[in-house]
């Protein structure tokens, strides 16, 4: 199999013309720190005996023409006003899952470096913050590959950043990456996303472990086909002690919209059809089961539940505990 192999400084020239993937942009006037004082970048609860840690890899901006491709703008906007979201703009978190229990410590995605955008690629420094020593980390696993989850897979010296860990991602997400010449058979604003993928998954030092739905990782760790939003995307579930999380990777994005729309998708969902079905699904199954939700692109921390709302769903957040 023949893949194009373009030099780090070729995909850095590719990634600063990403536009159609994210936006730089002022942001609107919000809640957030003071100056010179630090935001949350880590966050701590239990699952059953699971030690979880959310992690953040930063953030970014996307237009808000990516959201709901498939519904009348207006409603669109209207929906966004209604919430006191900017209806120019959407500001996307990026929540980390890590994860401890019993002899695994395992991470979910990992970031995306320098090769993304300035306001990412925070993770490593706030894996310290958090007190996470990055070689204790025994699995890491992808939900998917885009850029800002697969592209800080290498470091500087394009060596993976987790050497001693054991790597897995969802056969199905592999394949589709690593199909030969995908590169030009992909819309041109696309193509640095399949180069930044197909080198990720191929960076030197990688040894891959293919999952499929259910595929255990660890004792009480699992993931789940959660196909749609890519080909393969896949979602991690956690189950100890009579408690489950499932951390959504990108299956669902938007905590208001996903939640009380899950049939509008985004302009980057590759199947919005199987987008639309998974999302049902898993929104089903987590308010039938009283199950947890993490999205990673939902509103630091990112962990709660969804509940019915009529029809559709609403996003609960979990309620922020001070320690004792």
């Amino acid at each position: 199999m023949k893949l194009l192999q373009p030099t780090r400084r070729d995909i850095l020239k590719l990634t600063a013309l990403a536009p159609a993937f994210a936006l730089s942009a002022p942001a609107r006037a919000a809640l957030g720190p003071t100056e010179n004082q630090q935001t949350p970048a880590f966050h701590r609860f239990n699952v059953g005996d699971a030690k979880i840690t959310v992690v953040s890899d930063g953030h970014f901006l996307t237009p808000v023409q990516n959201l709901g491709v498939n519904a009348d703008p207006a409603e669109v906007a209207a929906f966004l006003a209604n919430h006191f979201l900017s209806t120019e703009q959407s500001y996307r978190h990026t929540n980390h899952l890590f994860v401890e229990l019993g002899n695994a410590k395992v991470l979910v995605d990992v970031g995306s470096g320098n090769r993304f955008l300035e306001t990412t690629g925070r993770l490593m420094g706030n894996l310290e913050a958090a007190g996470i020593d990055p070689d204790s980390i025994t699995h890491v696993v992808m939900t998917h590959a885009h850029p800002d989850h697969i592209w800080g897979i290498r470091d500087d010296f394009d060596e993976p950043i987790f050497p001693d860990a054991t790597y897995f991602i969802g056969g199905t997400e592999m394949d589709y990456w690593l199909q030969d010449d995908l590169v030009n058979r992909v819309a041109p604003e696309d193509q640095q996303i399949v180069l930044g993928a197909a080198n990720s998954i191929n960076a030197e030092g990688l040894e891959w472990h293919r999952t499929n739905d259910g595929f255990e990782i660890a004792p009480g760790i699992s993931v789940m086909d959660t196909f749609g939003h890519t080909m393969g995307h896949m979602s991690l579930r956690i189950d100890s002690n009579g408690e489950s999380l499932i951390a959504l990777g990108d299956c669902i994005t938007n905590a208001y919209m996903d939640l009380a729309h899950p049939e509008w998708v985004i302009a980057r969902d590759q199947d919005p059809e199987l987008t639309v079905k998974t999302r049902k699904r898993v929104l089903d199954m987590a308010a039938a089961d009283k199950t947890a939700i993490l999205g990673y692109h939902f509103p630091f921390p990112g962990v709660g539940h969804a509940a019915r709302n009529g029809a559709s769903y609403r996003f609960v957040p979990a309620l922020w505990r001070w320690g004792q």
